[in-house]
């Protein structure tokens, strides 16, 4: 596995996407939107990994639920791999909650699933696969 991108979640795509476009002297994608959780999406592409700026669209979204109890900031760590599905099969028999047992479709219509915070030392962690 390796890192694929940390995910951020921000208030506001409007306000914070240039403040990373700054940092990083990059432009950001363009805005993606992500049914399934609610949320859209704006990457900022690095040489290693990107960072994903997560603003939720709905009160229910995951991201907005999130923002409400501890603010802005980082949101989930995410991790490529090649198989994903063996990959969750594995963790889960190694005794760690998964959130998801099967990947689902997320942003950049990759497989994705996420391992529970609660089995991660407070750390959510995503792993992803191109289909």
């Amino acid at each position: 596995m390796n890192l694929s991108h940390i995910g951020i979640a921000v208030k506001s795509l409007e306000t914070s996407v240039p403040v990373f476009e700054k940092i990083f002297n990059v432009k950001a994608s363009e805005a993606e939107f992500v049914e399934m959780q609610k949320v859209n999406v704006r990457k900022i592409h690095l040489e290693n990994c990107d960072i994903e700026l997560l603003e939720g669209t709905d009160q229910e979204s995951p991201i907005s639920k999130f923002i409400e109890k501890r603010g802005e900031g980082i949101h989930h760590v995410s991790f490529n791999t090649e198989n994903i599905q063996g990959a969750l099969d594995k963790i889960k028999s190694e005794g760690i909650k998964l959130i998801n047992e099967n990947p689902v479709t997320g942003a950049d219509d990759m497989l994705v699933a996420f391992l529970h915070p609660k089995s991660t030392n407070g750390v959510l962690i995503e792993l992803t696969e191109p289909k």
